[in-house]
Parts: structure tokens; C-alpha cells; sequence
């Protein structure tokens, strides 16, 4: 137990500087996503001459660009669905272990070995 103990602070700690130290040593820089990074890079091999293949089907719909909000929106739709799935296939697991009448060997936490 006492490993755990200090494993989980030490990883968190290092989950924060990963992700603070970027920000604060590379002041001047612009931390863009990959599609404006795809686009320049597709605009540099073409000439500038690329046109996409077809086009949202929501744009298409309402005749116009989606309003920011409604790109957050549906991102946020998304996330909450796969939180949705994950959760509930942890569950599952976790009741199918509760109620599976102990028929699964258990581990004995001291020596190791199963029981």
C-alpha cells in the first residue's frame, strides 16, 4: 500500500507539469489544433488550389456556417455519449463481478495467491 501512496501523487504532479510547463516556457507560441496545421499543409503541396469534396451536411441544411456555440454544442453531445458508454461498460463489468455468485477466484491481497 505504501507504494501507491506515493506512485498516485508523484503521477499527478507530473500530469500538471505536463500540461503547465508548455504554456508558460513557450509564452510567444500558438497552440493550434491539427485541422488549421492540415489545411496549411494541403494549401502548401496544392498551390492553394484545394476545394473540398463535398460539404457538411448541416451547412448544407441551413444554408450557412454553423455558429461556434453549435460546434460546441454537438462536441459536447459527443463527449457526454462516449462518457455515457464507458460508464456504463464499467458497470456492467463491475456488477457482473458483484453478482456473478462468486464463482470467480479472488485474489488473497497479503500472499498473492488465489483463493
Amino acid at each position: 500500500m505504501k507504494k501507491n501512496s506515493i506512485t498516485v501523487p508523484v503521477l499527478i504532479v507530473l500530469a500538471v507539469l505536463i500540461i503547465f510547463v508548455p504554456l508558460f516556457l513557450q509564452k510567444g507560441a500558438s497552440f493550434e489544433g491539427s485541422d488549421g496545421a492540415g489545411s496549411e499543409m494541403v494549401s502548401e503541396m496544392t498551390g492553394g488550389g484545394y476545394e473540398p469534396w463535398f460539404e457538411p451536411v448541416l451547412e448544407r441544411m441551413i444554408g450557412g456556417e454553423l455558429p461556434g456555440e453549435v460546434e460546441t454544442l454537438f462536441f459536447c453531445i459527443q463527449t457526454g455519449i462516449g462518457v455515457g458508454v464507458i460508464a456504463y461498460c464499467f458497470g456492467y463489468l463491475a456488477a457482473r463481478k458483484k453478482y456473478s455468485g462468486g464463482k470467480e477466484p479472488r485474489v488473497n491481497a497479503e500472499s498473492g495467491s488465489l483463493s
